[in-house]
């Protein structure tokens, strides 16, 4: 006998006739995208706009104007780093939240509120759940309401030196990577 329990652990979708956030993904693993893309949509919460060449990512999210990028460190090519860079130099988009996703930190890292280049990371694998905490925490709506500012961009943490080094955490499982 199979049954299906559902269980609702994200927040309601938005209403209809508001505009949902538009979220841009940047990582250069097609399957990640997408399977991303698919998980957020599916919440009703979101639209989602991926990119998968680091080298056309500013281009595109000059295009998009996303209201949150998230963004993967460790790309051929263009890492993740300088694209943040690219975007936080654009008067149009400077403002825009970036959050990276990496494999290089634990969980545990990634909840202990250091940020990487003054920006909030998520640790991959991730599951749906957790990216749609992460979306939500660091949303300028949410951001605001939260700590007073459009996002959280003035901790002195900053693990890009020890990423750039190489440390590279193993993995936890249960989640898309």
């Amino acid at each position: 006998m199979n049954r299906t329990i559902e269980a609702d652990f994200l927040p309601p979708p938005v209403e209809e006739g508001k505009e949902k956030p538009l979220i841009l993904i940047i990582d250069n693993n097609r399957d990640f995208t997408y399977s991303a893309k698919l998980g957020l949509e599916r919440t009703g919460r979101y639209s989602v706009w991926e990119e998968n060449e680091p080298a056309r990512a500013h281009q595109t999210a000059q295009r998009v104007k996303p209201d949150l990028i998230l963004l993967d460190i460790a790309m051929p090519e263009t890492d993740g780093g300088e694209v943040a860079a690219r975007i936080e130099s654009d008067p149009a988009l400077h403002r825009t939240p970036v959050v990276f996703l990496t494999a290089l930190v634990t969980r545990a890292e990634a909840k202990s509120g250091l940020e990487i280049q003054g920006h909030p990371f998520l640790a991959k694998p991730i599951s749906i759940p957790e990216l749609v905490a992460g979306i939500e925490r660091n949303l300028p709506a949410h951001a605001a309401s939260t700590t007073g500012r459009p996002g959280a961009f003035d901790r002195a943490e900053n693990l890009w030196p020890t990423l750039v080094a190489g440390r590279c955490p193993s993995k936890e499982s249960g989640g898309i990577s």
